[in-house]
């Protein structure tokens, strides 16, 4: 018995070295319903995925009610961790300075989506 805890015990840090290593990038992105409309921010670590889910309405919540199809903006970064923590920075922002973000990388908020995939 003791023998396999110590064993245990030596495979948990492995693991956890592995899985933070395989950790892949992530988005940071907004979904929008027209211009000047209204906004979601999400984060994800496969933004053409995740984009077509909300265009398709696959995702029941808050972006299938308000019809938010159209993605406006988004922000590549090396690690989900990263990406994760900006969202939920950003979650907290006016919706001001949000906007301020989607005019300038995209002043006209069409469609991204055929840009990404």
């Amino acid at each position: 018995m003791r023998i396999s805890n110590i064993v245990m015990a030596g495979l948990v840090p492995a693991i956890h070295v592995l899985l933070t290593s395989a950790m892949a990038g992530g988005f940071v992105y907004m979904m929008s319903n027209r211009r000047d409309g209204i906004l979601y921010v999400g984060v994800t670590s496969d933004l053409p995925k995740r984009a077509y889910e909300h265009r398709s309405g696959l995702i029941a919540g808050f972006t299938k009610r308000y019809g938010l199809k159209r993605l406006v903006w988004f922000e590549p970064h090396d690690d989900i961790r990263s990406a994760i923590q900006r969202e939920t920075t950003m979650k907290h922002w006016p919706r001001a300075w949000k906007a301020r973000l989607i005019n300038a990388m995209n002043p006209e908020w069409r469609d991204l989506y055929d840009e990404i995939v």
